[in-house]
């Protein structure tokens, strides 16, 4: 497995890592650990959760620290706090502030059965608390040897120049990855996110890099989800028109270079320089396998190009 250097951290990441927004909902812990332990078999150390995932929340930290167990040395872990109740109600009130982030991040590690993380990410940002506040209230983790460093989640480009300006003047740590929504059909930050973050070397981390499935070639245009799949439960912001035509102007690609779908998706980003490590959620072992040969694989500047054509 390929690794990249996270930002201005020391910290080495698998290109491909694990999202592990399904354990704890989707996942039992058995399932969790057979995840968890292809990942490590596969040369993967990144791994990705947070306080809300699980049902009820929490439950994924919990199978992630029962998973690792002694191994959690050997492994890159990061949680994140500061998002609304399944991630997709944007912040929580005062999510941002000094006493919420000093009470998430012990009831996080306590969950994980750790006492440190190696990035403590701010899942979304909450507009009503100075950045300054933020940042002191991590910089304090740091010092205390809780995280090792810090990330953020869901910013603007202009939010994330505003916490560097911040952080320069409060003479804090600075966040060395932005995790957002990024994949080969959803591509906003590289015009906005993507030029402040690569002036600041910080590593941009994908979420949802394979749309909840739709890049990795089983849907088609015209053709009924497969049954019980998260496409056909989530739908909405992922299938549109638009993306399906592209999907099918993507698979034709794949097929003329003798590459899968997959590897497109995957390869397409991970071949990137400003990317880190691209998370995709899973829930079979075999998805991880699949995962990482993909994220392995080389494209050529000339293919690259033609995926961003056909893409943009």
């Amino acid at each position: 497995m390929k690794t990249k250097q996270l930002g201005n951290s020391d910290l080495e990441v698998s290109v491909v890592g694990v999202g592990c927004m399904m354990f704890g909902s989707m996942c039992d812990q058995e399932t969790t650990t057979s995840i968890i332990n292809t990942a490590l078999d596969e040369g993967v150390n990144f791994f990705d959760t947070a306080n809300i995932y699980g049902a009820p929340p929490g439950t994924s930290e919990q199978f992630v620290g029962k998973a690792l167990g002694d191994r959690r040395k050997d492994i890159i872990l990061t949680t994140k706090f500061g998002a609304g109740s399944g991630g997709r109600g944007g912040s929580v009130e005062g999510g941002g502030t000094r006493d919420y982030i000093m009470s998430c991040i012990e009831k996080s590690l306590q969950d994980l059965g750790t006492d440190y993380v190696d990035l403590y990410q701010y899942h979304f940002p909450d507009t009503d608390t100075p950045a300054e506040e933020t940042l002191r209230a991590l910089e304090d983790l740091v010092q205390q040897g809780k995280t090792r460093y810090i990330g953020c989640s869901n910013m603007t480009g202009a939010q994330l120049q505003e916490a560097n300006d911040a952080a320069d003047a409060a003479g804090t740590s600075k966040y060395v990855s932005a995790q957002n929504w990024y994949s080969l059909l959803t591509r906003g930050i590289e015009d906005d996110l993507v030029p402040v973050a690569e002036k600041a070397n910080v590593s941009i981390i994908p979420y949802f890099p394979l749309e909840s499935g739709l890049l990795t070639g089983k849907y088609r245009k015209g053709q009924a989800d497969p049954e019980g799949s998260r496409l056909a439960k989530w739908g909405g912001a992922f299938k549109t028109d638009e993306k399906m035509d592209q999907v099918e102007a993507l698979i034709a690609y794949a097929e003329s270079i003798g590459r899968s779908m997959l590897d497109l998706a995957m390869a397409g980003l991970t071949n990137r320089s400003f990317v880190g490590s691209v998370i995709a959620g899973v829930t079979k072992p075999e998805q991880i396998r699949s995962n990482v040969a993909a994220g392995n694989v080389e494209l050529t500047d000339e293919q690259l190009a033609e995926i961003d054509r056909i893409c943009k």
